[in-house]
C-alpha cells in the first residue's frame, strides 16, 4: 500500500513539471499583412521574465513580391485634352499675290499685303480632343511608342479686316468695314505617332520626352466674322486650304506637368494660292502619361 501511494506521488510531480514547462515556454505568433509587407511579430516569454518590460520580442519584415503586379506592356489613355496658342510662320512673298486670283482687289480695296493676315496672337488658340492615346513598350518601359487619334481645332483671329469667300470660286481679300471679331476656324481629323523617352519608368509622373510626326485631314473650315453693318455670319467652305497637314510633334512630361507643341510642315493654304503660312501650337497637355 504505501509502495503504491509513493508511486502516485511520483507520476503526478513528474506531469506537474512537464505542465510548467509547457506554461512557461508558451511563444505567440501575430502576422500582419500591410501592401507587399508582410511584418511577423513572434513574442516568446521565459519562466524567469516575469516583468513585461523584460519579455522577448522578434519582428521580422518580409516584402512579398509575388503580389507586386506586373506593368502592362501596352497602356492606354482615354479622352485627352489640350489647350493652347496658335501662330503661323508667314514665309508668303506677297509681290507675287498681284497677279494671283485668289487675292483680287474688290471695290478699289486694298491689295493684300504682308500686314492683311496679322493675328491677335493673345485670342488664337489651339485646342485638341484626343479619344484616345497608346502607349507601347519597346525597351523596358524607357522607350516606348505613342500614337492615338483625334480632333485638332485651330482659331486664327485676325486683327484686320480680311475677307474668306467660298463662291464662286474661292477667294480672300481686304474687306471694307471694321469686324469685331474676325477668324478662321479649321479642324483636322489626326493620327499622332512618337517615340517616347521614359526616364523614370517607376514612376506614374517622373520625367518623359516624346516627338515624333502627325498627320490629319481637314474635316471643317470657315471664317467667323461679327460687324455692326453685316452682324454675325458665318462663311463655310474649303475657302482653298491645303486639305491635308503634316506636322512635326513634341511633348515633355515633368511630373504632373505636360507641355507639346507642332510645327506644320506644309502650308495652311493650298499650293496654288502662293500663301505660304506655316502653323505651329504651344500649350498645357492633360493626359496621364
Amino acid at each position: 500500500m504505501k509502495k503504491l501511494l509513493f508511486f502516485s506521488v511520483a507520476l503526478a510531480a513528474v506531469f506537474t513539471g512537464l505542465a510548467q514547462t509547457d506554461t512557461t515556454n508558451k511563444s505567440t505568433t501575430d502576422t500582419i499583412k500591410v501592401g507587399n509587407f508582410i511584418i511577423i511579430k513572434d513574442k516568446n516569454t521565459s519562466k524567469k521574465s516575469t516583468d513585461k518590460d523584460n519579455s522577448n520580442h522578434a519582428i521580422n519584415i518580409i516584402i512579398n513580391k509575388t503580389n507586386t503586379p506586373k506593368k502592362s506592356n501596352v497602356q492606354t489613355n482615354w479622352w485627352i485634352f489640350d489647350l493652347g496658342f496658335a501662330n503661323y510662320n508667314d514665309q508668303t512673298n506677297y509681290a507675287n499675290l498681284a497677279t494671283n486670283s485668289y487675292t483680287p482687289v474688290i471695290n478699289n480695296s486694298t491689295p493684300i499685303n504682308q500686314n492683311s493676315f496679322n493675328l491677335n496672337t493673345g485670342k488664337s488658340s489651339n485646342v485638341n480632343i484626343w479619344v484616345f492615346m497608346q502607349k507601347m513598350n519597346l525597351i523596358k518601359h524607357v522607350v516606348n511608342l505613342k500614337y492615338g487619334a483625334g480632333l485638332e481645332m485651330y482659331n486664327f483671329r485676325y486683327e484686320k479686316n480680311i475677307s474668306y469667300r467660298n463662291n464662286p470660286e474661292p477667294f480672300v481679300f481686304t474687306d471694307s468695314i471694321h469686324f469685331s471679331k474676325n477668324k478662321l476656324y479649321t479642324s483636322y481629323l489626326t493620327v499622332p505617332l512618337m517615340l517616347n523617352f521614359n526616364a523614370t519608368p517607376n514612376k506614374k509622373k517622373g520625367f518623359n520626352i516624346s516627338a515624333g510626326v502627325s498627320a490629319g485631314y481637314l474635316l471643317s473650315s470657315y471664317n467667323k466674322q461679327i460687324s455692326s453693318e453685316r452682324g454675325k455670319q458665318k462663311y463655310r467652305g474649303n475657302l482653298n486650304l491645303s486639305p491635308w497637314r503634316l506636322a512635326g510633334i513634341a511633348e515633355l512630361g515633368l511630373g504632373p506637368i505636360r507641355l507639346y507643341g507642332s510645327y506644320s510642315f506644309n502650308s495652311l493654304h493650298d499650293n496654288k494660292t502662293q500663301i505660304e503660312q506655316y502653323p505651329y501650337a504651344v500649350g498645357i497637355r492633360f493626359s496621364n502619361f
